[in-house]
């Protein structure tokens, strides 16, 4: 029976970079993982390919709507699909051998197969038991459906199956309005794809500041996408090559039948937990199917912890890796920190939505006293110049202190810069403190300090 300090049961960012730090910090380090590669979903079938893809469909995008204006002209380029698969695959590739790669540099052992826990203190993969001081479930999440709608990953399929389709879709139908289903969506409806979303709520991306929201949808009916809020889906009813989808409106519970290609089901991910035995070793479970917790992420069962999505809170990948690195350092006998105030999420459309920290609703509900200062991006000099003039950066601030407490960006680049006022609010920052920071000209980043100076005396721009 091989003896290891710490394994970690789950290679995603959440288990690859708690490994990576148990081993940086002396513990001799196993990860159990059943895929023939590493990094989890987000490496293999989730943020970075798609990321890839709306990478190529933006380019496409450009060179449609805005290379001429600039003065390039010629043919829009034609979509070699095939091409923009292998793309897609040489970009996973080079991320999960990176993984291989560093766990060789941290002397990891990658323990090949599924894992399960007979008991605490010991983790079985295949035939094999291995001992373990400690266990560190990071197991991630699946996809979740509906039900009446069955997946098949060929004509019904969730983000795993979109993200590889055997040709692009005349129609596409997306259900549910979250970061998955536009971002797809998104893609599909660039490359030519005439997509319509229908989402159960009355907004897209729920939770989200609401002037976001609409915002963000105006935008997107305008680049070509069509939705159908406050719909329920009863069922999908598919073929080889061809789906339909029933959905009741809620307003009148009037039924209606939408024909499709390709029906991407994106209502949510639930957490992976099947066949590590947490039942009979007595772990503790939330009423949703996750992994109960303490402040130091370990379970109820001395010894086994987890972290990521198969715990509460936002199922985000840098969300997980925040927790491995936490956990890596209260396995080693240091504290290790999460401040979950500050966890940014990033919708990455075009334009990309970010966010962090607290909305207008949660403060309203808290009965916090706020100030907003608002600047949009139609003032900034680059993002006109760039044909980027869609969108506001918006920041929220205690009214009697300044201290930021929020931010809400729609428009270029948000998912970068957003990080100015995590940094911001980590080290307890006004808006004031942001305001007379010197920003370089010209970048989109004024427009932040511009929603700073917005909270104050005013934006110059505006």
């Amino acid at each position: 029976m091989s003896q290891y300090d710490v394994i970690v049961i789950g290679a995603g960012p959440g288990g690859y970079v708690c490994a990576i730090r148990c081993a940086q910090l002396g513990l001799k380090t196993a990860v159990v993982e059943g895929r023939e590669t590493l990094g989890g979903t987000c490496l293999n079938v989730g943020c970075i390919p798609s990321k890839a893809l709306l990478h190529a469909s933006h380019q496409l995008h450009e060179a449609e709507h805005n290379f001429a204006k600039m003065g390039l002209k010629g043919k829009s380029p034609s979509v070699d699909w095939k091409q923009m698969q292998a793309y897609k695959e040489e970009t996973i590739e080079g991320n999960t051998k990176g993984i291989e790669f560093l766990f060789k540099k941290n002397k990891i052992d990658w323990l090949k197969g599924w894992g399960s826990i007979p008991a605490a203190g010991q983790v079985k993969v295949g035939d094999e038991v291995h001992s373990a001081k400690n266990i560190i479930i990071a197991s991630g999440s699946e996809p979740a459906s509906l039900p009446g709608v069955e997946v098949d990953e060929k004509v019904v399929v969730t983000s795993t199956g979109a993200l590889s389709l055997g040709k692009i879709p005349k129609k596409m139908v997306v259900i549910g309005a979250g970061v998955i289903g536009l971002e797809l969506g998104s893609v599909y409806q660039r490359l030519g794809a005439e997509v319509t979303v229908i989402e159960f709520l009355d907004v897209i991306t729920p939770g989200m500041d609401p002037e976001v929201q609409k915002t963000f949808q105006r935008i997107l009916k305008k680049q070509g996408l069509k939705f159908v809020m406050g719909a329920a889906v009863q069922k999908t009813d598919a073929t080889k090559t061809k789906a339909k989808v029933t959905y009741k409106l809620r307003k009148d519970d009037s039924e209606h039948v939408i024909d499709a290609d390709t029906v991407l089901v994106a209502t949510g991910r639930k957490p992976f937990s099947d066949g590590l035995g947490l039942e009979a070793l007595g772990v503790e479970m939330t009423p949703h199917g996750q992994i109960k917790v303490g402040a130091d992420w370990q379970t109820n069962v001395p010894g086994i912890y987890a972290i990521g999505d198969v715990t509460e809170g936002p199922m985000l990948a840098h969300k997980a890796e925040d927790e491995g690195m936490a956990a890596a350092e209260q396995v080693a006998g240091k504290h290790g920190h999460v401040n979950y105030g500050v966890i940014p999420g990033v919708i990455y459309t075009w334009p990309e939505v970010a966010n962090v920290g607290e909305t207008e609703e949660t403060l309203k509900a808290a009965g916090r006293d706020y100030k907003v200062g608002k600047f949009m991006f139609m003032g900034n000099g680059r993002a006109k110049a760039n044909f980027a003039a869609d969108g506001f950066v918006k920041i929220l601030a205690d009214k009697e202190t300044d201290r930021i407490l929020g931010c809400h960006i729609i428009g270029p680049a948000a998912g970068d810069l957003i990080h100015e006022v995590c940094v911001a609010m980590e080290f307890g920052a006004s808006a004031e403190d942001l305001a007379l920071t010197c920003h370089a000209h010209p970048t989109y980043s004024e427009a932040v300090r511009e929603a700073a100076l917005a909270c104050g005396d005013g934006p110059i721009h505006s």
